[in-house]
């Protein structure tokens, strides 16, 4: 069993060293992000942002891998009925791992895992990062437009797949059944 997990990490590793070409680059836009699949108060959509950096490393002529690393602001905006409303934010260094397929020159789609790491969680101003596990993971999908070599656009959705939630009470736990973090991000992106 050893043998063959070195095989195939030597497989990938030359697979890498002898990408055709590798490429780096920045990109931000804004994030439309809310909790989703949980049994808890409604949750509306929050504005917000992303900006990070990004590898693009090309392994064939129309296949590239393209880790990331983003810091994202996420949340929503909850309903807690004779509660009130509430903003909550989380905040996130996000790492995605993309398989980008050239359909033309110009446009790409793409598909990934995501993990995703917890910087901050606050409610109108409360610091709630206890309630929040440190880890989330999610997987993505997404479509580009590349209008020149360097300058392109993305669009892409962000399905979270784990229970945000890490609440130590179970008066919360009846109100948050596992939340996950959904985000619809549009980006602009610049290739040096």
């Amino acid at each position: 069993m050893k043998r063959i997990i070195l095989a195939a990490i030597a497989v990938m590793v030359f697979g890498f060293a002898n990408a055709q070409k590798t490429r780096f680059g920045v990109k931000g836009g804004l994030n439309l992000t809310t909790f989703a699949g949980g049994n808890y108060y409604d949750a509306g959509s929050l504005v917000g942002f992303q900006v990070g950096g990004f590898a693009e490393i090309k392994v064939i002529e129309r296949l590239a891998i393209q880790p990331e690393v983003l810091f994202s602001t996420q949340g929503a905006k909850i309903d807690a009925g004779s509660f009130g409303d509430y903003n909550s934010k989380v905040n996130y260094i996000n790492v995605p791992v993309l398989a980008k397929f050239f359909i033309t020159k110009q446009f790409t789609v793409e598909a990934g895992p995501q993990l995703g790491f917890l910087v901050s969680a606050k409610a109108d101003g409360r610091d709630t990062k206890g309630d929040f596990k440190s880890v989330d993971t999610g997987f993505n999908f997404g479509a580009g437009y590349n209008f020149t070599d360097n300058v392109s656009v993305n669009l892409r959705y962000t399905v979270g797949l784990s229970n945000i939630a890490d609440y130590n009470t179970d008066t919360a736990q009846q109100y948050y059944d596992s939340p996950k973090n959904s985000v619809l991000a549009l980006t602009l992106g610049y290739k040096f």
